[in-house]
């Protein structure tokens, strides 16, 4: 039951983001400012507080749509590559390449050698 618990508000978590994004482009294209595009060469004739409302909500979108890829990267692309270095032995990714420290037989072997 905790872990369909975590998987509902993960869902719910990726949704809000979801929506919050289609929210924000629909706001900047269909409603502020009443036209269907970007503005181009229209936004010289365009009142600089709907250029200023666009923008608030352009911010908006973006954040969101950082917020949903850290999320996703931090709940589901870290947890299976983590599981995938863990299972193959060897820490790689991009721009690493380390070896995992040795367990507890290795170190015992090693302090026997140096002894």
């Amino acid at each position: 039951m905790k872990g369909r618990l975590w998987r509902i508000i993960h869902v719910l978590i990726i949704l809000n983001f979801a929506v919050e994004i289609l929210y924000g482009t629909y706001m900047v294209f269909m409603v502020i400012g009443g036209r269907r595009w970007p503005l181009f060469a229209q936004a010289a004739q365009t009142p600089i507080e709907v250029i200023m409302k666009r923008r608030l909500y352009a911010v908006e979108t973006w954040i969101a749509m950082t917020g949903l890829a850290v999320y996703v990267a931090v709940t589901e692309i870290l947890p299976r590559k983590t599981r995938k270095w863990l299972r193959d032995g060897r820490w790689t990714g991009p721009g690493i390449a380390l070896t995992p420290l040795p367990g507890p037989e290795a170190r015992a072997e090693a302090e026997e050698e140096a002894e």
